[in-house]
């Protein structure tokens, strides 16, 4: 003789896009893509390609860190990654700006997981902390991290901006229309280091 639950919500799985989902409901699957994006680089443009595959909407949240003394401001990077995904082509994804808790922006986007892209072991420990932190305020949220590709391991935004500071050439770590954004804020701001 079967008892019927009748405190728990039924769960039950479904495979979607060859992820198995395990839930109350088999509504959208949304991700957080958040960063700087000061520039947006071509290591972050694959994170997006290969994210955007994982959920069925993937939002980029576009935020400000003042002590990354940003190059370009919060509407001119939003306007850069818009421009890059459509660049992609990918339908999928949206690009928001916002200056709030990752996880209260998460929450307010209807967010099931973080998206967060991994070059190193010392990315690896920043964000295994930042990961902790995160379920602490919201255990619903996961953060699931994708490796960067081996050839972009090395590129960082802040690294980006100190080689065109300097007069370096940033043709293999930005896509063209990034290059020419970030080549033409050098010249208005001036370059540092001695001339060649």
């Amino acid at each position: 003789m079967g008892r019927k639950l009748t405190c728990c919500v039924p769960w039950r799985a479904t495979l979607s896009k060859g992820i198995i989902e395990v839930g109350a409901t088999s509504g959208e699957r949304i991700g957080v893509y958040p960063g700087t994006f000061d520039p947006i680089t071509l290591g972050h443009a694959d994170i997006i390609r290969r994210g955007a595959k994982l959920v069925d909407r993937l939002i980029i949240g576009v935020t400000t860190n003042i002590s990354k003394n940003p190059m370009f401001s919060p509407d001119e990077r939003i306007a850069m990654v818009r421009r890059e995904v459509a660049a992609m082509g990918l339908t999928n994804v949206e690009v928001v700006g916002f200056n709030a808790l990752l996880m209260k922006f998460a929450e307010k986007q209807g967010a099931s997981m973080i998206l967060r892209g991994l070059r190193a072991v010392a990315d690896f420990e920043y964000e295994y902390q930042m990961a902790g932190m995160n379920q602490q305020l919201n255990a619903r949220i996961e953060t699931v991290f994708l490796m960067a590709d081996v050839s972009l391991q090395p590129i960082a935004s802040k690294l980006v901006k100190e080689i065109a500071l300097f007069g370096g050439d940033i043709t293999r770590f930005v896509s063209p229309a990034v290059r020419a954004d970030v080549v033409d804020r050098v010249h208005a701001n001036g370059r540092l280091g001695d001339e060649d």
